[in-house]
């Protein structure tokens, strides 16, 4: 099963401590690379993710982002000390007193007092470590879904194109004799046109080196034997999108000779057409992992 180096996926879960989100987003790159944004309190978990995610991406730029909203409880609300609070404003009216201003507190600086407010009653709540780690398993699992969809759009539509490529091929296999023979026929033509007496040997000879020159099909062949290899790979159940560019370059390889040899408009056209459809191929495959 092929699989895209594009996805994206989002899981979120509320748990007792709070509400933890995972997105995964990834797009196309030469190899892994794979960045991790976490709250400083899940940093420590960084290696497992990494590993988790290795495990399961084999290419591409991947970026993992965690978010934690923590609940807050009723045990960590404000805790305000009457017994201090009431001192300060005692300590403010008589300092305002010998100052001669009647300018009242500011309730903020009054409150960030030290003592004004208490929270050691507050108690710290553990990053949900072990939860973060299960829910990045899942993101993955969607992740991962998500690539193999649409890597499998991405082989039906390479499996279309090599049809198309085959058709040609076979085209061309038919009308590469008829080719020769018209291009014989020329020769003979042309040298009765000029009265010129050509020794059957000699023309032969011709016909052969010309026979030689006009010959696609090895071309052929390793096309075919290429079309072979595409299909191959496409039905692996690994990684292939180098692979795949490879197979791509060759097929360019024997497409771009096949045009280079052909002395017939229509078998141009088919090798033309071949080109395209070989650089639709590699667009696509580029986004293979």
């Amino acid at each position: 099963m092929i699989r895209s180096m594009t996805g994206y996926a989002r899981v979120e879960q509320q748990g007792p401590a709070g509400r933890l989100s995972w997105e995964i987003r990834a797009v196309n790159h030469r190899y892994l690379e794979v960045q991790f944004k976490l709250p400083d309190e899940f940093r420590v978990m960084e290696n497992d993710l990494r590993q988790l995610a290795t495990q399961r991406i084999g290419r591409g730029k991947v970026e993992a982002g965690l978010r934690y909203i923590r609940d807050v409880g009723p045990s960590e609300a404000l805790q305000i000390d009457h017994e201090r609070l009431a001192a300060v404003l005692v300590a403010i009216e008589r300092i305002a007193g010998q100052l001669r201003t009647s300018t009242a507190p500011d309730p903020i600086q009054v409150l960030a007092w030290p003592g004004v407010v208490r929270n050691e009653s507050a108690p710290t709540v553990a990053a949900p470590i072990a939860d973060a780690l299960l829910l990045f398993q899942t993101a993955l699992d969607d992740f991962t879904a998500t690539r193999a969809r649409e890597g499998e759009r991405t082989k039906t539509y390479l499996l279309d194109r090599l049809d198309a490529m085959a058709a040609n091929v076979a085209a061309v296999r038919q009308r590469a004799p008829q080719v020769r023979d018209a291009w014989l026929e020329r020769l003979r033509a042309k040298i009765a046109e000029l009265g010129a007496d050509v020794e059957p040997v000699r023309l032969a000879q011709e016909a052969a080196m010309a026979a030689q020159r006009l010959d696609v099909d090895e071309e052929l062949s390793r096309l075919d034997s290429h079309f072979v290899e595409v299909r191959d790979t496409l039905d692996r159940n690994e990684a292939v999108g180098r692979r795949l560019d490879f197979l791509m370059q060759e097929l360019n390889r024997e497409a771009n000779t096949l045009s280079s040899k052909s002395q017939d408009a229509e078998m141009t056209r088919l090798a033309v057409e071949m080109k395209v459809t070989i650089e639709q191929m590699r667009e696509q495959v580029q986004n293979i992992e």
